[in-house]
């Protein structure tokens, strides 16, 4: 009942014009048929609820928001900032949600494909099939708990494997949010690769658009302690664009400069990295041979999935694949070392070849199962809904049995003056395809709720679903809508057409129908 007041941006006082308009209509003593005067009073208990919550700011900003299932939760608490007069939504029997994040690298050692090419065999008869193994895995979870409003505690652990050798390590993190602008966090670990560990960790908002964050950690070891600091400046070039400084000190140095952009379809990144060796009169040479050239991609293949690949160039690294699968909360993650040389075969191919697999498996797998999902959620959809269909379709044809008297009033006003007339309208997805007729049942009239409408020869909807309006109802749950409207102004006629979220203002410009054909 809550669109019944059609414009959810309406003042108070269009919330109640509209209220009386409606409680007018609907008002039980207007109808002495037995039948009708219980249809009517039930539609306007309903009116009168929709009111209630429409013309008190909490609940209405409850209902703005979450929906009738909103005003069905208990415990929420409706907080307006005095400064701007924004709603914030809290509920005060809500608990903190732990939240879990995992990691599993695998590490592919590939060289084979290419490496064995480019040296001379003098005896090939054992070479067989190029050889690919696994020589190193990682697998690592994290918790986090909320304690308070600003302090998070964060549980971790690793598990991992490298050429035949493994290990495992634990950490824990206590984070404070500091202030808007800025948060700490302190870590303990520990591990049988790995000494204790003791790390602290600052982040801050310098500007809108650029944020700084510092890493300091002391490994303990039987070789002594190893200091490390970690400082990264990142800043926004545009709405989905990164820039990142990186410079690492102490454990593996380096310098790493990238930028990443980031949509909804889409992510590409671009990285150089200069690293030096711990022997200062290497530094240049090292810093020249430690240049890496990173580029990819990424692709979002269903809703809780993101699936992408980049191609690692750089001395002496050589050539690697990387592809990566990001699923909810998890990521898994497949770097390829192709040779450790600058082959340019291994770059085509690296690049070409995850290409090609993509499109082969987004037009044979990906894409059928997604059109396969979506309709069996469609379908799951208009199950569960089917008692609410069912329950507002019988209110609809209520309201418009109740409209009879009102719409005929209206007509005969309207006439009298060449008015606004509705001759037909029709609402739901409509089909001009003779061979699915079919599908007329996903249309129904809405002749008599767009008369009723109808205020001094003007029919006026706003931005919104019209499945709300009354004598109105949804004849096709999660698909595209039309309301379609053939009307009479001045004894002409006219014909429009209009999405269901579209606004609506008639009588307006629109062709003129030739009635004799």
């Amino acid at each position: 009942g809550m669109c019944w007041f059609c414009n959810f941006n309406a003042s108070s006082e269009e919330l109640k014009a509209a209220y009386r308009r409606l409680c007018m209509l609907y008002h039980p003593d207007k109808h002495r048929d037995p039948e009708l005067k219980s249809q009517a009073e039930r539609l306007f208990n309903l009116v009168h609820q929709a009111y209630e919550v429409l013309s008190d700011p909490q609940t209405r900003a409850i209902y703005d928001i979450y929906g009738k299932r909103g005003l069905e939760m208990e415990g929420w608490e409706v907080r307006t900032h005095a400064s701007d007069r924004v709603f914030r939504l809290q509920s005060r029997s809500q608990r903190p949600r732990l939240g879990t994040h995992g990691c599993c690298p695998v590490g592919i050692d590939a060289t084979d494909l290419f490496d064995r090419y480019e040296e001379e065999y003098e005896d090939v008869s054992g070479s067989g099939f190029p050889q690919i193994e696994i020589n190193k895995m990682h697998i690592s979870q994290s918790i986090e708990a909320p304690l308070t409003a600003t302090d998070t505690a964060i549980l971790s652990g690793s598990l991992s494997t490298q050429n035949g050798n493994g290990g495992g390590s634990i950490n824990f993190a206590l984070r404070r949010v500091t202030s808007a602008k800025g948060w700490g966090e302190l870590e303990f670990g520990a591990g049988d690769l790995q000494g204790p560990l003791f790390g602290l960790k600052l982040f801050r908002n310098l500007t809108p658009r650029c944020f700084v964050t510092t890493n300091c950690a002391l490994q303990f070891s039987s070789r002594g302690i190893r200091p490390g600091l970690t400082t990264v400046l990142a800043r926004n070039l545009d709405k989905n664009t990164v820039g990142y400084l990186q410079w690492r000190w102490g454990i593996q140095s380096a310098m790493n400069t990238s930028v990443v952009r980031d949509t909804k379809t889409s992510h590409f990144t671009v990285a150089l990295q200069v690293s030096a060796e711990p022997r200062p009169q290497a530094s240049l040479l090292a810093g020249f041979f430690g240049t890496v050239v990173e580029y990819g991609a990424e692709r979002k293949i269903s809703r809780h999935s993101v699936l992408g690949a980049a191609v690692s160039v750089g001395a002496p690294q050589g050539v690697s694949l990387k592809v990566k699968l990001n699923r909810a909360s998890q990521t898994y993650f497949f770097p390829i070392h192709l040779t450790d040389q600058l082959l340019p075969s291994a770059v085509f191919y690296a690049t070409v070849g995850p290409l090609v697999v993509y499109f082969a498996l987004h037009r044979l797998v990906i894409k059928p199962y997604l059109r396969a999902q979506k309709e069996k959620e469609l379908e799951k959809q208009r199950e569960s809904t089917a008692t609410d269909i069912l329950q507002k379709k019988q209110e609809a044809e209520a309201a418009v049995r109740l409209m009879q008297e009102s719409v005929r009033r209206i007509i005969e006003a309207e006439e009298s003056r060449m008015g606004l007339i509705i001759v037909n309208a029709w609402y739901g997805k409509l089909v001009n395809d003779r061979s699915k007729k079919s599908e007329k049942v996903k249309v129904i009239d809405v002749t008599v709720p767009l008369q009723c409408l109808v205020k001094d020869s003007k029919l006026i909807l706003t931005e919104a679903s019209k499945a709300g309006l009354p004598g109105f109802y949804d004849p096709c749950v999660g698909e595209e809508k039309n309301l379609k409207v053939l009307y009479q102004f001045r004894g002409v006629l006219h014909q429009v057409m209009a999405l269901d979220g579209e606004a609506l203002r008639i009588p307006k410009q629109s062709h003129r129908i030739d009635t004799d054909g």
